[in-house]
């Protein structure tokens, strides 16, 4: 097997990988059907509700994308740009766009992971790769889905 091919291989895992699955559920899947009354409420000693979580995972990988892609993006300012005070979406209309968000930024991400040099350091970064923006993508979201779904199950809304 040829070097290009094994990057080809490592491209489908990290697609895989990023799209979710396999071990774990999706972060389509944690948030599919959730009731709209339950997008706010925060549990007994958890700091956040599953809205701040999905709102969280949408900032910051917008951030991963953009920071990938564009030498001259400004990251959000940490922690207090990547969370979202408010508990709650402003509507379901807010709700819908924030995970059609994810889902788009998701699939921008996969295009630049085919297009581009896995292994290059990122001009603009301090050793970033887009293999480590990949990874890091794919750890963070994994992370914070299982969030989703643990909030869920102690409201009584998971499967």
């Amino acid at each position: 097997m040829t070097t290009k091919d094994h990057t080809s291989q490592l491209i489908v895992e990290l697609i895989n990988l990023l799209q979710g699955g396999g071990a774990h559920a999706t972060f389509k899947e944690a948030v599919k059907g959730l009731p709209a009354e339950m997008r706010g409420v925060k549990t007994d000693k958890l700091p956040y509700s599953i809205w701040q979580i999905v709102e969280h995972i949408r900032i910051a990988q917008w951030d991963m994308l953009e920071f990938s892609r564009d030498g001259e993006h400004e990251s959000p300012k940490w922690p207090d740009e990547y969370w979202p005070k408010e508990t709650e979406p402003a509507s379901d209309a807010a709700w819908r766009r924030s995970i059609k968000q994810i889902e788009s930024d998701l699939e921008e991400f996969i295009s630049l992971l085919k297009n581009e040099n896995l292994y290059a350091r990122i001009p603009h970064g301090d050793g970033q790769t887009i293999l480590r923006e990949a990874l890091q993508i794919a750890d963070h979201t994994a992370y914070h889905t299982g969030e989703i779904i643990v909030i869920r199950r102690l409201l009584g809304v998971w499967k």
